[in-house]
Order: C-alpha cells, then sequence, then structure tokens
C-alpha cells in the first residue's frame, strides 16, 4: 500500500544547493517538500573545517547542514528523510517514487542531488579521508601550508589542483600512472615549468600511511606499474583528483546532460530541458563545485520555479488527493 501526497515543489536533495532551494520557495510560499536522499547534508558532511563559507571564519562541515537544515525547516520547508528512488518527469504533474514506497506527485521539480568524488577505493583512503585524504584543493588546501602534500590523477583536475596547492604547500608530488598527462596543454606546460611541483610517472597510490591517535596522514606508498617497487613519501596532504560525478543517475535518460553526465541548464538560469524542471549545485556545475555557489543556484532554482509555477498554475481541484493506493 503506497501513500499518494502532492506538494506544488518537490525539491530533490538536501545540500547547500536543497536546503536553500527550500528556504527561498518557503518564504515564497510554495510550501515546499525535501527529500533528503542517501546522504543528507551532501558532501559537506564528510568534510571538517570549512573556512570560506561567507560569515562563519571557521565551521565544521556537519555543523553546517544542520544549520542549514534547520533554517529551511523554519521557514516552512518541509523535509523529508527519505530517498527518491524513481523520478517520472515525462508529464505533469512530475511523479517521484521513494525507498520508503511514498509516491509524491509535484507541479515543479528542483534537482539538487549534487555530485560524488570519484576515489581510489582503498582502505587507508576511506580511513583517513577528511583528515589528511581531500578530494578538494580548494576546500582543503589552506590546512597544508608548508607541509608536503600529494596529488594523484592526471587529467585537468588533478593538474589544477596541483596548481593552486603551490599556493600553501612546500612541495606537491603528483603521481601518475603514466607518464604523459591528460590536461590541457598549457595547464600541462604550467606544471612541468613549476619548481614545487615534481611528477611521480608511472606510478599508482598502494597506501596512505599515518597516526591513528591523533588520526592524520604522514605518508603514501607508492607502486611503480613498471617495476612493482614500492616507494614512500612523506605526506601530510593527500588530494584525489581523479574527477567528479554527478549524481544524475535519476534523470540521466530524461534531461540533456553534458561534461560526462552533469544536468544541461540554460545559461544564466537553473532552467533544465523539461519546463517545471530546474537543477542547481554540483548536479549541474562541474566548474566551480563550491558550497557558495551551490547556495546560490538554489536560490536560483527556487526563484525560477516560483516564477514557472505563477505562469502555469494548477486549479486546485487537479491535483491528486491523498490516497493510499495499491
Amino acid at each position: 500500500m503506497a501513500e499518494t501526497r502532492h506538494t506544488k515543489l518537490l525539491i530533490v536533495g538536501s545540500g547547500p544547493a536543497g536546503y536553500t532551494a527550500g528556504v527561498y520557495a518557503a518564504r515564497a510560499m510554495l510550501e515546499p517538500v525535501l527529500i533528503q536522499g542517501i546522504e543528507p547534508g551532501g558532501q559537506l558532511t564528510t568534510t571538517t573545517e570549512v573556512e570560506n563559507w561567507p560569515g562563519d571564519t571557521e565551521v565544521q562541515g556537519p555543523d553546517l547542514m544542520v544549520r542549514m537544515e534547520a533554517h529551511a525547516r523554519a521557514m516552512g520547508c518541509e523535509i523529508i528523510g527519505d530517498i527518491v528512488t524513481e523520478l517520472d518527469l515525462s508529464k505533469r504533474p512530475f511523479t517521484a517514487q521513494t525507498d520508503s514506497g511514498m509516491v509524491w506527485t509535484a507541479d515543479a521539480v528542483v534537482l539538487a542531488t549534487g555530485a560524488r568524488a570519484k576515489w581510489l577505493g582503498l582502505t587507508s583512503e576511506e580511513k583517513f579521508k577528511g583528515f589528511g585524504v581531500s578530494a578538494c584543493a580548494t576546500c582543503d588546501g589552506f590546512f597544508y601550508r608548508g607541509q608536503e602534500i600529494v596529488v594523484v590523477g592526471g587529467g585537468n583536475t588533478a593538474v589544477e589542483e596541483a596548481l593552486f596547492l603551490t599556493n600553501f604547500a612546500s612541495k606537491v608530488t603528483l603521481i601518475h600512472r603514466r607518464n604523459e598527462l591528460r590536461a590541457e596543454k598549457i595547464l600541462q606546460e604550467r606544471l612541468l615549468n613549476h619548481p614545487k611541483i615534481e611528477p611521480m610517472w608511472f606510478h599508482t597510490l598502494e597506501e596512505v600511511t599515518g597516526t591513528d591517535n591523533p588520526l592524520g596522514v604522514e605518508g603514501v606508498k607508492v607502486k611503480n606499474v613498471n617495476t612493482g617497487e614500492v616507494t614512500e613519501i612523506p605526506a601530510k596532504g593527500v588530494f584525489i583528483a581523479i574527477g567528479h560525478a554527478p549524481a544524475s543517475e535519476l534523470v540521466k535518460d530524461q534531461l540533456e546532460t553534458h561534461m560526462g553526465g552533469y544536468v544541461k541548464v540554460e545559461p544564466g538560469s537553473t532552467r533544465t530541458s523539461i519546463p517545471g524542471v530546474f537543477a542547481a549545485g554540483d548536479l549541474t556545475d562541474h566548474i566551480y563545485r563550491q558550497a557558495v555557489t551551490s547556495a546560490g543556484m538554489g536560490c536560483m532554482a527556487a526563484l525560477d520555479a516560483e516564477k514557472f509555477l505563477a505562469e502555469h498554475e494548477v486549479p486546485a481541484d487537479a491535483h491528486p488527493t491523498p490516497s493510499a493506493a495499491e
């Protein structure tokens, strides 16, 4: 038996984009419903100190997301601890099936499911995540002033992160399994000519080493893919830079995407290829990927949705009534 409920605006996802959309939509009297998803709070819940959120010199990532959730609730956004498993955008009202069995219908949808950093899958990598292992140089590079650090990868992401980290680190070692980079030529040239960066060609990261009490990174073990020889490198920080994957599984066959799965929006807006469906945050942003830009897009999405709903008002008697359906 599945209960069906209707909302004017359904927000899918609960990072800075989702919660900000909830704040703005609630203030616009849209009575939004936000479904949090598999990782309430998004990527910020896996970080520790955040020093680039305006208004907070330093704040813990999880604490910031607790505050955002509380703010959205206080404004009147209904927040549901559930996971959307299917989303039908073929006709309005749009329909969402959830893990709990609930069925939601909505006149408009804001997608804020975010993106996930790609990881190597090492046990030691998982152990030190947030304690020396990171996937965001602009988030965490500041903490490694004067330290030796390691970057893993060979594409634009890795090269850009390595170059950025030279602003803080005394030395950056770039670990890459090949002897040539996939990054743009101009970035390669800058990296190869930088005095602080030392590439280690034909190597893979085998293990992150460190202390347990307190938890912290002290170095890495890397393996030469040709000889099998293992080398230990001292490092206080390890940045995994092998790309991000947008969480677009729900909509990849329904909405126009680009750049490897990011939902495409009209320039200067959050409108997707389906009227009434809006996308915000890391799900659509393959360039900036910051909490503050995600929050800004969440605001835009709520305002875009408000305008759309005003122009496409649905008579109250046309909405499905709450029911218990087979």
